[in-house]
């Protein structure tokens, strides 16, 4: 092989590698049906039902007020995606755990499994629960696991501020990539985000 033989191989493997592979492959997947079946069998370990439940717990957590709330931004599934493909087998089966005790727990205190529950008694119940963990992290000693409330938690706003919504409609989102800037802020200003 000669120099100029080389030459040109070489511009036609970088040529189709700048061009991308989603170029030469994404026209033939149908991405919209790919996501539709995600969502009718739900997530990893998670069912499409068990990701409602917590996009519906997460959006008591962060409603709708003048910016979309948390099942807007998803975090249900972002949970189902973290849950089953970072956490240890056991983290999981806690986690799972306690998806099932947050509905036993409203079922026995109102009679109704969470989804079934109004806005209020959403709020309630969910409030509730965060003082119970509040005292449950009180008395935990190292090496004890976290209510199971508190996880939950902890992900919903975890999901929510690194979503694009909430980082950009519920804190100030302000690109500077590459240098450092200073902005001022002003009492009463969205915190900064980003994602």
């Amino acid at each position: 092989m000669n120099r100029r033989d080389l030459l040109q191989r070489t511009a036609v493997l970088i040529g189709g590698s700048l061009m991308g592979a989603d170029s030469l492959i994404a026209k033939n997947i149908n991405w919209a049906a790919i996501e539709a079946e995600d969502d009718a069998r739900g997530i990893g370990l998670f069912s499409k039902a068990q990701i409602k439940l917590l996009n519906e717990v997460g959006n008591t957590i962060i409603p709708d007020t003048d910016t979309p709330g948390a099942k807007a931004a998803k975090v249900g599934q972002f949970i189902a995606v973290i849950v089953s493909d970072c956490y240890e087998p056991e983290d999981q089966k806690r986690f799972m755990e306690g998806l099932v005790t947050l509905d036993a727990e409203s079922k026995k205190r109102y009679g109704k499994t969470f989804l079934k529950l109004d806005g209020m008694k959403r709020n309630d119940f969910l409030n509730e629960l965060d003082r119970e963990q509040k005292a449950a992290e009180k008395t935990r000693t190292k090496g004890q696991p976290v209510h199971y409330f508190r996880k939950i938690k902890d992900l919903v706003l975890w999901g929510y501020f690194t979503s694009e919504i909430g980082a950009t409609q519920a804190l100030r989102m302000v690109e500077y990539p590459g240098k450092y800037t200073t902005i001022d802020y002003k009492r009463g200003d969205r915190n900064f985000g980003g994602y």
